[in-house]
């Protein structure tokens, strides 16, 4: 399987601009800044974009090792914070709430622990990866 994406910037760093879209058509020509990226502008950044790849990753991978130990979650909700520092993501640190029927928390927290070493954006980022999980009853 392969996917693509597109970036096209115009300008200057600080005042130019760039669109992103994805072959999907999720992201189409959605709009991209310095502002959106160091400040408070309108629109998307790099490090916002693996965020939401990083946590929608981690939370199939979690599902898959879940289905094969017998467990269906009813909800996993992940959020990925992207701390970028020095002009390199420093880190990613998961943040799980997780409903799943019937499983003990040693399990869960085995799971999602191996769930957030083995996810491929996981694997594909050189960076620390932390994960705080809670389980809901």
């Amino acid at each position: 399987m392969k996917r693509h994406a597109t970036a096209v910037w115009n300008g200057s760093i600080k005042e130019g601009k760039g669109k992103i879209s994805t072959q999907s058509g999720v992201l189409d020509q959605t709009q991209y800044s310095f502002k959106t990226r160091f400040e408070d502008g309108k629109g998307t950044n790099p490090e916002e974009l693996i965020g939401a790849a990083h946590s929608g990753c981690f939370a199939m991978q979690l599902s898959a090792f879940l289905g094969e130990e017998g467990f269906t979650a009813d909800t996993l909700s992940a959020k990925s914070d992207i701390t970028f520092e020095d002009g390199s993501i420093k880190k990613s640190h998961i943040t799980l709430h997780a409903a799943i029927p019937d499983i003990e928390k040693s399990k869960f927290e085995e799971l999602a622990n191996k769930a957030k070493e083995n996810c491929p954006i996981s694997k594909l980022l050189n960076t620390e990866i932390t994960l705080t999980a809670t389980l809901e009853k």
